[in-house]
């Protein structure tokens, strides 16, 4: 199938050397509207719906990770957790701690800056080229990927957090696609998927699609499945639904009521059981 970020760009149909269209301005829109959602806030104090963090603390670790992420992409490789869902939120809780910065001014400028930071460092060094991250080894097409998806969920919080309209929509899904597709292996559930030999395609609505086959537990991901195969289950689902639940955002059971999943093929009743193999960090 080949690795996961050459798939990721593929997706995208991204030639080598740059990002693919439209990324550049999402990450770059992004940051700047979670700016403004903070520049809007009447305080950082108020908690954030569905997590510990108050929007201070959420808007402190968006400017740290931005910072981290710019620098990975300029060849400085930043240690942070194991790469385990449970060893990044560890490391995210320590540096959070040793970071006192809770201001709305000070953090909205440093999210900002730091993006235009990573996008800086895409100008000036080969996209191609396999960088370590928090998460394993991208390169930084698919690292700009992964900084507009870490943007996007914590935005929504914020959005939530303040009673605004999120920044989530169809065209930002699509573009990270690539990071979802490169991490998924590296999040699967193990005591979930333990066993577990079933072959899922993924299509979302509006297009972009992918395959993930479980082997005895152990996730593939690629672009489709090989031709000899058949999908057990397929899961068509509207976008936005799809990466707030994949970040643990979104309930499954709720947007399957609500009619924004549906699954069919010859097992059916997998379907909704996929949420429950990954856990975001």
């Amino acid at each position: 199938m080949g690795s996961a970020a050459d798939q990721g760009q593929d997706i995208l149909g991204t030639p080598s050397g740059r990002l693919p269209e439209g990324l550049a301005d999402a990450i770059r829109a992004t940051a700047e509207e979670i700016a403004e959602l903070l520049r809007g806030a009447p305080g950082t104090g108020a908690p954030v719906p569905g997590l510990v963090w108050t929007v201070g603390e959420v808007a402190a670790h968006l400017a740290q990770a931005n910072e981290l992420m710019a620098g990975v992409a300029a060849g400085r490789p930043h240690r942070h957790g194991d790469g385990t869902p449970q060893g990044i939120a560890a490391a995210n809780e320590q540096a959070l701690a040793a970071f006192g910065e809770r201001a709305a001014e000070p953090l909205a400028a440093m999210i900002v800056e730091q993006a235009e930071a990573y996008l800086d460092a895409v100008a000036e060094y080969p996209t191609g080229e396999t960088l370590m991250t928090p998460m394993g080894p991208m390169n930084r097409v698919v690292l700009g990927s992964y900084l507009l998806t870490h943007m996007l969920g914590h935005g929504y919080d914020l959005a939530r957090a303040l009673g605004r309209p999120h920044m989530v929509d169809r065209a930002r899904v699509t573009l990270a696609l690539p990071f979802m597709i490169e991490a998924m292996p590296r999040v699967t559930d193990a005591a979930a998927t333990e066993g577990l030999n079933a072959r899922y395609v993924v299509r979302l609505w509006g297009g972009g699609r992918f395959a993930v086959t479980f082997t005895d537990g152990v996730a593939t991901v690629g672009q489709e499945l090989p031709d000899r195969d058949r999908p057990d289950c397929t899961i068509s689902i509207e976008p936005v639904t799809f990466l707030l639940m994949a970040l643990g955002r979104c309930s499954p059971v709720g947007a399957m009521a609500r009619g924004r999943v549906l699954a069919w093929g010859r097992k059916p009743w997998l379907g909704p059981r996929f949420p429950e193999y990954f856990k975001a960090p």
